[in-house]
Protein backbone atom coordinates (compact mmCIF):
# COMPACT_ATOMS: atom_id res chain seq x y z
CA UNK A 1 0.00 0.00 0.00
CA UNK A 2 1.07 3.57 -0.64
CA UNK A 3 -0.32 7.00 -1.35
CA UNK A 4 -0.37 6.05 -5.05
CA UNK A 5 -2.20 2.76 -4.52
CA UNK A 6 -5.32 3.21 -2.35
CA UNK A 7 -6.08 0.18 -0.23
CA UNK A 8 -9.23 -1.80 -0.82
CA UNK A 9 -11.79 -1.86 2.02
CA UNK A 10 -14.80 -3.47 0.32
CA UNK A 11 -14.69 -6.76 2.22
CA UNK A 12 -14.23 -5.10 5.61
CA UNK A 13 -17.11 -2.74 4.82
CA UNK A 14 -19.38 -5.65 3.90
CA UNK A 15 -18.36 -7.58 7.01
CA UNK A 16 -19.01 -4.53 9.19
CA UNK A 17 -22.47 -4.03 7.72
CA UNK A 18 -23.36 -7.64 8.60
CA UNK A 19 -21.85 -7.35 12.08
CA UNK A 20 -23.91 -4.27 12.93
CA UNK A 21 -27.08 -6.29 12.40
CA UNK A 22 -26.26 -8.74 15.17
CA UNK A 23 -23.84 -6.93 17.55
CA UNK A 24 -24.08 -3.42 19.08
CA UNK A 25 -21.95 -1.21 16.88
CA UNK A 26 -20.84 -4.32 15.02
CA UNK A 27 -18.14 -5.04 17.61
CA UNK A 28 -17.45 -6.87 20.86
CA UNK A 29 -15.59 -3.92 22.45
CA UNK A 30 -16.41 -0.25 21.74
CA UNK A 31 -13.06 1.19 20.61
CA UNK A 32 -12.89 -1.32 17.75
CA UNK A 33 -15.78 0.44 15.99
CA UNK A 34 -13.50 3.34 14.91
CA UNK A 35 -15.85 5.91 16.45
CA UNK A 36 -12.83 7.84 17.71
CA UNK A 37 -11.27 8.19 14.25
CA UNK A 38 -14.12 7.62 11.79
CA UNK A 39 -14.30 5.15 8.95
CA UNK A 40 -14.77 1.41 8.78
CA UNK A 41 -12.90 -0.91 11.14
CA UNK A 42 -10.55 -3.50 9.74
CA UNK A 43 -11.80 -7.07 9.86
CA UNK A 44 -8.76 -9.25 10.44
CA UNK A 45 -8.22 -12.53 8.62
CA UNK A 46 -4.90 -13.59 10.10
CA UNK A 47 -1.76 -12.35 11.83
CA UNK A 48 1.92 -13.24 11.79
CA UNK A 49 4.82 -11.74 13.72
CA UNK A 50 4.26 -7.98 13.83
CA UNK A 51 1.70 -7.88 11.01
CA UNK A 52 -2.04 -8.19 10.51
CA UNK A 53 -3.81 -9.01 7.25
CA UNK A 54 -7.43 -7.94 6.75
CA UNK A 55 -10.26 -9.44 4.66
CA UNK A 56 -9.25 -7.31 1.68
CA UNK A 57 -5.71 -8.68 1.67
CA UNK A 58 -4.11 -5.52 3.08
CA UNK A 59 -1.19 -6.23 5.40
CA UNK A 60 -0.26 -3.79 8.17
CA UNK A 61 2.54 -3.46 10.70
CA UNK A 62 0.61 -3.85 13.93
CA UNK A 63 1.13 -1.64 16.99
CA UNK A 64 -2.19 -2.46 18.63
CA UNK A 65 -0.87 -5.90 19.59
CA UNK A 66 -4.36 -6.87 20.79
CA UNK A 67 -3.98 -3.88 23.18
CA UNK A 68 -0.88 -5.31 24.79
CA UNK A 69 -0.85 -9.12 25.10
CA UNK A 70 1.10 -9.93 21.93
CA UNK A 71 4.47 -8.95 23.33
CA UNK A 72 6.28 -11.85 21.61
CA UNK A 73 4.43 -11.25 18.33
CA UNK A 74 1.48 -12.96 16.69
CA UNK A 75 1.49 -16.75 16.23
CA UNK A 76 4.90 -17.20 17.84
CA UNK A 77 5.89 -20.79 17.14
CA UNK A 78 6.48 -21.65 20.80
CA UNK A 79 3.12 -20.26 21.88
CA UNK A 80 1.35 -22.03 19.00
CA UNK A 81 3.10 -25.29 19.87
CA UNK A 82 2.05 -25.00 23.51
CA UNK A 83 -1.55 -24.30 22.50
CA UNK A 84 -1.57 -27.19 20.03
CA UNK A 85 -0.52 -29.60 22.76
CA UNK A 86 -3.01 -28.20 25.24
CA UNK A 87 -6.01 -28.21 22.91
CA UNK A 88 -5.41 -31.86 22.12
CA UNK A 89 -5.89 -32.65 25.80
CA UNK A 90 -9.16 -30.72 26.15
CA UNK A 91 -10.30 -27.11 26.25
CA UNK A 92 -11.86 -26.85 29.72
CA UNK A 93 -12.33 -29.19 32.67
CA UNK A 94 -13.85 -27.24 35.54
CA UNK A 95 -11.11 -28.81 37.63
CA UNK A 96 -7.55 -27.89 38.67
CA UNK A 97 -4.56 -28.40 36.40
CA UNK A 98 -0.83 -28.33 37.00
CA UNK A 99 -0.60 -25.55 34.40
CA UNK A 100 -2.35 -23.19 36.83
CA UNK A 101 0.22 -23.93 39.50
CA UNK A 102 3.05 -23.50 36.99
CA UNK A 103 1.88 -20.07 35.80
CA UNK A 104 1.07 -18.96 39.35
CA UNK A 105 4.59 -19.92 40.41
CA UNK A 106 6.10 -17.92 37.56
CA UNK A 107 4.07 -14.88 38.61
CA UNK A 108 4.89 -15.13 42.31
CA UNK A 109 8.57 -15.58 41.47
CA UNK A 110 8.59 -12.45 39.30
CA UNK A 111 6.59 -10.19 41.65
CA UNK A 112 7.93 -10.16 45.23
CA UNK A 113 4.72 -8.57 46.56
CA UNK A 114 2.58 -11.43 45.25
CA UNK A 115 2.69 -14.62 47.30
CA UNK A 116 -0.56 -16.15 46.05
CA UNK A 117 -2.63 -15.68 42.88
CA UNK A 118 -6.25 -16.24 41.87
CA UNK A 119 -6.87 -16.57 38.12
CA UNK A 120 -9.96 -15.05 36.50
CA UNK A 121 -11.00 -14.40 32.90
CA UNK A 122 -10.41 -10.69 32.37
CA UNK A 123 -8.90 -7.55 33.80
CA UNK A 124 -12.38 -6.38 34.78
CA UNK A 125 -12.88 -9.51 36.89
CA UNK A 126 -9.44 -9.07 38.45
CA UNK A 127 -9.97 -5.48 39.63
CA UNK A 128 -13.56 -6.11 40.71
CA UNK A 129 -12.49 -9.10 42.80
CA UNK A 130 -9.43 -7.35 44.23
CA UNK A 131 -11.57 -4.46 45.47
CA UNK A 132 -13.94 -6.89 47.17
CA UNK A 133 -10.92 -8.39 48.92
CA UNK A 134 -9.67 -4.96 49.97
CA UNK A 135 -13.03 -4.01 51.44
CA UNK A 136 -13.23 -7.28 53.33
CA UNK A 137 -9.68 -6.94 54.68
CA UNK A 138 -10.11 -3.36 55.87
CA UNK A 139 -13.78 -3.35 56.85
CA UNK A 140 -14.17 -0.14 54.85
CA UNK A 141 -16.36 0.73 51.86
CA UNK A 142 -14.76 3.65 50.03
CA UNK A 143 -12.34 3.21 47.15
CA UNK A 144 -10.31 5.82 45.32
CA UNK A 145 -10.24 5.83 41.53
CA UNK A 146 -8.17 8.25 39.46
CA UNK A 147 -9.80 10.30 36.73
CA UNK A 148 -8.97 8.91 33.29
CA UNK A 149 -7.66 5.59 34.57
CA UNK A 150 -9.57 2.53 33.43
CA UNK A 151 -9.96 -0.59 35.55
CA UNK A 152 -12.61 -2.44 33.62
CA UNK A 153 -16.34 -1.95 33.27
CA UNK A 154 -17.66 -3.04 36.67
CA UNK A 155 -20.18 -0.56 38.06
CA UNK A 156 -18.10 0.95 40.84
CA UNK A 157 -15.16 1.65 38.53
CA UNK A 158 -16.96 3.03 35.48
CA UNK A 159 -16.73 6.60 36.74
CA UNK A 160 -14.55 9.13 34.88
CA UNK A 161 -12.98 6.19 33.06
CA UNK A 162 -10.44 6.20 30.28
CA UNK A 163 -9.97 3.85 27.30
CA UNK A 164 -13.05 3.30 25.14
CA UNK A 165 -15.30 5.22 27.53
CA UNK A 166 -13.10 8.26 27.07
CA UNK A 167 -12.95 7.92 23.30
CA UNK A 168 -16.72 7.76 23.03
CA UNK A 169 -17.24 10.73 25.32
CA UNK A 170 -19.03 8.69 28.00
CA UNK A 171 -16.80 8.80 31.08
CA UNK A 172 -19.63 7.20 33.04
CA UNK A 173 -22.48 5.02 31.84
CA UNK A 174 -26.25 4.75 32.13
CA UNK A 175 -27.19 1.71 34.14
CA UNK A 176 -24.67 2.37 36.90
CA UNK A 177 -26.63 2.96 40.14
CA UNK A 178 -25.87 6.11 42.09
CA UNK A 179 -25.73 3.98 45.22
CA UNK A 180 -22.85 2.03 43.68
CA UNK A 181 -20.69 4.96 42.65
CA UNK A 182 -21.33 6.71 45.97
CA UNK A 183 -18.60 4.46 47.38
CA UNK A 184 -16.09 5.61 44.73
CA UNK A 185 -14.21 8.85 45.28
CA UNK A 186 -12.13 10.53 42.59
CA UNK A 187 -8.79 12.26 42.31
CA UNK A 188 -6.53 13.34 39.47
CA UNK A 189 -3.68 11.11 38.34
CA UNK A 190 -0.20 12.48 39.16
CA UNK A 191 -1.67 14.87 41.74
CA UNK A 192 -0.34 13.85 45.15
CA UNK A 193 -1.89 16.86 46.86
CA UNK A 194 -5.35 15.74 45.68
CA UNK A 195 -4.72 12.29 47.15
CA UNK A 196 -3.69 13.85 50.46
CA UNK A 197 -6.91 15.87 50.51
CA UNK A 198 -9.00 12.72 50.04
CA UNK A 199 -7.38 10.99 52.98
CA UNK A 200 -7.98 14.10 55.10
CA UNK A 201 -11.61 14.28 53.99
CA UNK A 202 -12.34 10.58 54.56
CA UNK A 203 -10.19 9.55 57.53
CA UNK A 204 -10.31 5.83 58.29
CA UNK A 205 -12.84 5.22 55.48
CA UNK A 206 -10.80 4.34 52.36
CA UNK A 207 -10.39 0.62 51.74
CA UNK A 208 -8.10 0.83 48.73
CA UNK A 209 -6.47 3.30 46.39
CA UNK A 210 -6.65 2.03 42.79
CA UNK A 211 -4.03 3.22 40.34
CA UNK A 212 -2.53 2.30 37.02
CA UNK A 213 1.13 2.77 37.98
CA UNK A 214 1.64 3.85 34.40
CA UNK A 215 -1.61 5.27 33.07
CA UNK A 216 -2.36 3.58 29.76
CA UNK A 217 -5.97 4.42 29.10
CA UNK A 218 -5.79 8.20 28.60
CA UNK A 219 -2.96 7.57 26.22
CA UNK A 220 0.32 6.69 27.93
CA UNK A 221 1.09 8.91 30.93
CA UNK A 222 4.02 7.93 33.19
CA UNK A 223 3.93 8.63 36.92
CA UNK A 224 5.50 11.89 38.01
CA UNK A 225 8.67 11.66 40.07
CA UNK A 226 7.75 10.68 43.64
CA UNK A 227 4.07 10.17 42.88
CA UNK A 228 3.86 6.42 43.40
CA UNK A 229 6.10 6.57 46.45
CA UNK A 230 3.87 9.28 47.85
CA UNK A 231 0.79 7.11 47.35
CA UNK A 232 2.55 4.23 49.06
CA UNK A 233 3.34 6.37 52.09
CA UNK A 234 -0.18 7.81 52.27
CA UNK A 235 -1.81 4.37 52.09
CA UNK A 236 0.50 2.95 54.74
CA UNK A 237 -0.13 5.87 57.08
CA UNK A 238 -3.91 5.58 56.68
CA UNK A 239 -4.36 1.80 56.78
CA UNK A 240 -5.46 1.77 53.15
CA UNK A 241 -4.47 -0.95 50.68
CA UNK A 242 -2.61 0.24 47.58
CA UNK A 243 -3.92 -1.56 44.48
CA UNK A 244 -1.76 -1.55 41.36
CA UNK A 245 -3.71 -2.30 38.20
CA UNK A 246 -0.95 -3.89 36.14
CA UNK A 247 -3.28 -5.54 33.66
CA UNK A 248 -1.50 -3.57 30.95
CA UNK A 249 1.96 -3.07 32.46
CA UNK A 250 2.51 -6.44 34.10
CA UNK A 251 5.35 -8.26 32.28
CA UNK A 252 5.10 -5.55 29.61
CA UNK A 253 7.38 -2.78 30.93
CA UNK A 254 9.61 -5.14 32.92
CA UNK A 255 9.74 -8.76 34.04
CA UNK A 256 8.21 -7.80 37.38
CA UNK A 257 5.98 -5.08 35.97
CA UNK A 258 5.85 -1.39 36.84
CA UNK A 259 6.21 -2.13 40.55
CA UNK A 260 9.72 -3.49 40.04
CA UNK A 261 10.55 -0.82 37.47
CA UNK A 262 9.79 1.93 40.01
CA UNK A 263 10.57 0.00 43.19
CA UNK A 264 7.13 0.39 44.78
CA UNK A 265 5.40 -2.40 46.72
CA UNK A 266 1.60 -2.43 46.28
CA UNK A 267 -0.62 -4.47 48.59
CA UNK A 268 -2.67 -6.00 45.76
CA UNK A 269 -1.73 -6.45 42.11
CA UNK A 270 -4.06 -7.07 39.19
CA UNK A 271 -2.71 -8.71 36.03
CA UNK A 272 -3.96 -9.74 32.59
CA UNK A 273 -3.05 -9.43 28.90
CA UNK A 274 0.56 -10.69 28.69
CA UNK A 275 0.08 -13.49 31.26
CA UNK A 276 -2.42 -15.16 28.90
CA UNK A 277 -0.31 -14.90 25.77
CA UNK A 278 -3.26 -13.50 23.82
CA UNK A 279 -6.02 -15.64 25.35
CA UNK A 280 -8.68 -14.33 27.77
CA UNK A 281 -7.18 -14.13 31.26
CA UNK A 282 -6.88 -12.03 34.38
CA UNK A 283 -5.42 -12.51 37.84
CA UNK A 284 -5.11 -10.78 41.17
CA UNK A 285 -2.53 -11.48 43.82
CA UNK A 286 -1.23 -10.29 47.15
CA UNK A 287 0.35 -11.54 50.34
CA UNK A 288 -0.57 -14.98 51.60
CA UNK A 289 -2.39 -13.37 54.53
CA UNK A 290 -4.66 -11.37 52.25
CA UNK A 291 -5.23 -14.06 49.63
CA UNK A 292 -6.20 -16.67 52.22
CA UNK A 293 -9.31 -14.55 52.80
CA UNK A 294 -10.54 -15.73 49.37
CA UNK A 295 -12.95 -18.67 49.19
CA UNK A 296 -12.52 -21.59 49.78
CA UNK A 297 -9.81 -20.68 52.31
CA UNK A 298 -11.73 -17.68 53.60
CA UNK A 299 -15.11 -15.93 53.50
CA UNK A 300 -14.61 -13.62 50.48
CA UNK A 301 -16.47 -15.27 47.62
CA UNK A 302 -15.29 -15.24 44.02
CA UNK A 303 -15.62 -17.97 41.41
CA UNK A 304 -15.50 -18.58 37.66
CA UNK A 305 -16.34 -21.55 35.46
CA UNK A 306 -13.53 -20.91 32.98
CA UNK A 307 -11.01 -19.40 35.38
CA UNK A 308 -7.57 -20.96 34.98
CA UNK A 309 -8.53 -22.21 31.54
CA UNK A 310 -5.89 -24.71 30.37
CA UNK A 311 -5.42 -23.03 26.99
CA UNK A 312 -4.84 -19.60 28.53
CA UNK A 313 -2.48 -21.10 31.10
CA UNK A 314 -0.46 -22.86 28.40
CA UNK A 315 -0.16 -19.75 26.24
CA UNK A 316 0.77 -17.67 29.27
CA UNK A 317 3.48 -20.09 30.37
CA UNK A 318 5.00 -20.18 26.89
CA UNK A 319 4.97 -16.39 26.67
CA UNK A 320 6.59 -15.86 30.07
CA UNK A 321 9.21 -18.50 29.32
CA UNK A 322 10.24 -16.45 26.29
CA UNK A 323 10.22 -13.19 28.25
CA UNK A 324 12.45 -14.46 31.03
CA UNK A 325 15.27 -15.35 28.65
CA UNK A 326 18.38 -13.14 28.96
CA UNK A 327 18.34 -9.93 26.93
CA UNK A 328 14.65 -9.98 26.00
CA UNK A 329 13.65 -6.76 27.74
CA UNK A 330 16.82 -5.10 26.54
CA UNK A 331 15.79 -5.98 22.97
CA UNK A 332 12.33 -4.52 23.52
CA UNK A 333 13.86 -1.37 24.99
CA UNK A 334 16.22 -0.94 22.05
CA UNK A 335 13.48 -1.34 19.46
CA UNK A 336 11.08 0.94 21.32
CA UNK A 337 13.70 3.64 21.84
CA UNK A 338 14.59 3.47 18.15
CA UNK A 339 10.95 3.90 17.17
CA UNK A 340 10.33 6.78 19.60
CA UNK A 341 13.49 8.61 18.51
CA UNK A 342 12.58 8.24 14.84
CA UNK A 343 9.06 9.50 15.48
CA UNK A 344 10.45 12.51 17.35
CA UNK A 345 12.66 13.35 14.37
CA UNK A 346 9.73 13.01 11.97
CA UNK A 347 7.59 15.23 14.19
CA UNK A 348 10.27 17.89 14.31
CA UNK A 349 10.85 17.79 10.54
CA UNK A 350 7.12 18.12 9.83
CA UNK A 351 6.57 20.83 12.44
CA UNK A 352 3.63 18.98 13.98
CA UNK A 353 2.88 19.72 17.66
CA UNK A 354 3.14 16.18 19.03
CA UNK A 355 4.31 15.05 22.45
CA UNK A 356 5.73 11.52 22.64
CA UNK A 357 5.50 9.60 25.91
CA UNK A 358 7.26 6.26 26.30
CA UNK A 359 7.87 3.70 29.03
CA UNK A 360 9.58 0.56 27.81
CA UNK A 361 7.66 -0.95 24.91
CA UNK A 362 4.64 1.35 25.41
CA UNK A 363 4.50 4.57 23.38
CA UNK A 364 1.91 7.30 22.77
CA UNK A 365 1.81 10.21 20.34
CA UNK A 366 -0.29 13.04 21.75
CA UNK A 367 -1.37 15.59 19.15
CA UNK A 368 -1.11 18.57 21.45
CA UNK A 369 -2.64 21.88 20.48
CA UNK A 370 0.45 23.81 21.57
CA UNK A 371 4.06 22.97 20.62
CA UNK A 372 6.11 21.68 23.53
CA UNK A 373 3.08 21.01 25.71
CA UNK A 374 3.76 17.92 27.83
CA UNK A 375 1.03 15.44 28.70
CA UNK A 376 1.06 14.56 32.39
CA UNK A 377 -2.57 13.93 33.32
CA UNK A 378 -6.15 13.52 32.16
CA UNK A 379 -6.80 17.23 31.59
CA UNK A 380 -3.79 17.61 29.32
CA UNK A 381 -4.59 14.37 27.47
CA UNK A 382 -8.16 15.39 26.73
CA UNK A 383 -6.99 18.79 25.49
CA UNK A 384 -5.26 17.07 22.56
CA UNK A 385 -6.38 17.48 18.96
CA UNK A 386 -8.29 14.26 18.29
CA UNK A 387 -9.12 15.31 14.72
CA UNK A 388 -5.39 15.59 13.94
CA UNK A 389 -4.85 12.14 15.42
CA UNK A 390 -7.68 10.78 13.25
CA UNK A 391 -6.05 12.18 10.10
CA UNK A 392 -2.72 10.69 11.12
CA UNK A 393 -4.33 7.35 11.94
CA UNK A 394 -5.91 6.99 8.50
CA UNK A 395 -2.77 8.19 6.74
CA UNK A 396 -0.79 5.53 8.59
CA UNK A 397 -3.35 2.89 7.56
CA UNK A 398 -2.95 3.97 3.96
CA UNK A 399 0.79 3.55 4.40
CA UNK A 400 0.50 0.07 5.91
CA UNK A 401 0.70 0.76 9.66
CA UNK A 402 -2.09 -0.08 12.12
CA UNK A 403 -2.28 2.11 15.23
CA UNK A 404 -4.95 2.10 17.91
CA UNK A 405 -8.14 3.79 16.61
CA UNK A 406 -8.13 6.37 19.39
CA UNK A 407 -5.89 9.19 20.59
CA UNK A 408 -6.29 7.79 24.09
CA UNK A 409 -4.74 4.35 23.56
CA UNK A 410 -1.14 3.16 23.48
CA UNK A 411 1.22 1.77 20.87
CA UNK A 412 2.79 -1.56 21.83
CA UNK A 413 6.10 -2.77 20.45
CA UNK A 414 6.72 -6.53 20.31
CA UNK A 415 9.75 -8.75 19.89
CA UNK A 416 8.62 -9.24 16.28
CA UNK A 417 9.12 -5.56 15.42
CA UNK A 418 12.54 -5.82 13.80
CA UNK A 419 14.67 -3.10 12.23
CA UNK A 420 12.89 -3.40 8.89
CA UNK A 421 9.44 -3.04 10.47
CA UNK A 422 10.54 0.03 12.42
CA UNK A 423 12.17 1.59 9.33
CA UNK A 424 8.95 1.06 7.36
CA UNK A 425 6.95 2.56 10.22
CA UNK A 426 9.11 5.67 10.34
CA UNK A 427 8.91 6.14 6.57
CA UNK A 428 5.12 5.86 6.83
CA UNK A 429 5.09 8.36 9.70
CA UNK A 430 7.07 10.93 7.72
CA UNK A 431 4.48 10.77 4.92
CA UNK A 432 1.56 10.73 7.34
CA UNK A 433 2.67 13.76 9.33
CA UNK A 434 2.64 15.69 6.06
CA UNK A 435 -1.03 14.77 5.70
CA UNK A 436 -1.75 16.19 9.16
CA UNK A 437 -0.15 19.55 8.42
CA UNK A 438 -1.30 19.65 4.79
Amino acid sequence: MSEETPRSTENSEAAFAKAQLVMPGGVSSPVRAFKGVGGTPLFIKHAQGCTLTDLDGNTYIDYVSSYGPMIVGHTHQRVVAALSKAIGRGTSYGAPTEAETHLATMITTALPTVEMVRFVNSGTEATMSAIRLARAATGRDLIVKLIGCYHGHSDGLLVQAGSGALTLGTPSSPGVPRSTISSTVLAAYNDLAAAQELFAKYPGQIACFCVEPIAGNMGLVPPAAGYLQGLRELCTANGTLLLFDEVMTGFRVAWGGAQTLYGIAPDITCLGKVIGGGLPVGAYGASRQLMEMISPDGPVYQAGTLSGNPLAMSAGIATLEILREPGIYESLETASAQLAAGLATAVADAGVPVAINRVGSMICLFFTREPGQPVRNFAEATACDTSAYARFFHAMLDNGVYLAPSQFETLFVSLAHDDDAIAQTLAAAERSFRVVVG
